[in-house]
């Protein structure tokens, strides 16, 4: 930058000195002995008015104020090279700014893309975790389809068990009405039996052979609802065994609840979503827990009859033990009548 103020003279004394040290004294040599400064412009006009003035005679009093003026000229010119170039430096700096501004912007610029790309990375990622939740969802009605399904169908084997199991106490009540009907008709028998002794001994002989009859058509009897009584074990056994499955088929859906609520507890923002189809679940836990009790209800009743079956077979062993008796004592009669 040009030193504010470099005069004609201070020219000329840089000038003076170098052609003393027998230097020609053009501009750059003048601008270094000027300690570096001022404008080749305005040194080299400045050189070319010494050149010139050494050339022309002594100047008159119009050309030293012509001196003047072109002194202050050339102050006029320093200070707006200058300017000039101050403003050159600030436009420079400015442009700095710009280019500074310019290039944060653009690092703006690529942060927002890598956000961007980031964002469009993670909206894939929840489009995927969205999918795979649908797909979970599906397959979570799927299952609980079919855990539907598996309830009716132990409803309705629970009907059929139910029906098994009333046509079960109806055969029993059949044996126990045969049962009774026996043991009234054998009490009948027997006092008619005993009437016919007292009042009719003569008759003994044929009645005996007729009771000897009726005894051959009761241990039929007897042994027809052995039979019978052999049947309602088997029956019973064969109800026994379907409770067995049951109970297994309900161990399989309770396992199959307990994988279901795994689900629910791995898929709580699911769950957030199938509120309904978790009281669902609820109502049939509490279905599946009524069907247990029920369950144990029928094999309560099973085992009672049972031991209405055996009450059956003792009772059954004791009329043949009192038929036995019976058969002794008129062996013995007939015995002693001989």
């Amino acid at each position: 930058m040009a030193r504010s103020g470099l005069l004609k003279s201070d020219v000329k004394k840089a000038r003076d000195s170098l052609l003393a040290q027998q230097i020609n004294p053009s501009v750059d040599a003048v601008r270094v002995a000027l300690g570096n400064t001022g404008s080749k412009t305005t040194i080299h006009k400045y050189l070319k008015e010494l050149d010139d003035a050494a050339d022309r005679p002594a100047p008159s009093i119009s050309e030293s104020l012509l001196d003047i003026v072109n002194r202050l000229a050339a102050q006029l010119q320093t200070e707006a090279d200058s300017k000039i170039e101050e403003i050159l430096t600030q436009s420079d700096e400015k442009n700095r700014e710009h280019i500074t501004a310019i290039s944060e912007l653009q690092n703006t610029v690529a942060a927002l893309r890598n956000q961007i790309g980031q964002l469009e990375a993670d909206l894939f990622q929840e489009q995927t975790s969205k999918s795979e939740m649908l797909e979970l969802l599906q397959e979570e009605k799927l299952v609980r389809r079919a855990a539907d399904q598996q309830v009716i169908n132990l409803k309705e084997r629970l009907l059929e068990n139910e029906s098994y199991r009333a046509s079960l106490e109806e055969k029993h009540r059949h044996s126990r009405e045969a049962l009774e009907h026996y043991r009234q008709s054998m009490k009948e028998q027997r006092d008619q039996d005993q009437r016919r002794h007292e009042h009719q001994v003569q008759q003994l002989q044929a009645e005996m052979r007729q009771l000897q009859q009726s005894m051959i058509v009761k241990q039929d009897e007897v042994t027809r609802l052995n039979q019978e009584g052999a049947r309602l074990v088997t029956d019973l056994s064969h109800a026994q065994k379907s409770i067995y499955e049951l109970k297994n088929q309900e161990r399989e859906a309770g396992q199959k609840l307990e994988k279901w609520h795994e689900a629910l507890q791995r898929n709580a923002l699911l769950e957030l979503q199938i509120g309904e189809k978790d009281v669902r679940i609820e109502e049939l836990v509490k279905q599946v827990f009524d069907t247990l009790l029920q369950t144990n209800e029928m094999g309560k009743e099973a085992h009672r009859l049972e031991l209405a079956l055996a009450a059956s077979n003792a009772a059954l062993a004791a009329q043949e033990k009192v038929h036995e008796q019976i058969r002794k004592h008129w062996t013995q009669q007939s015995t002693v009548e001989k």
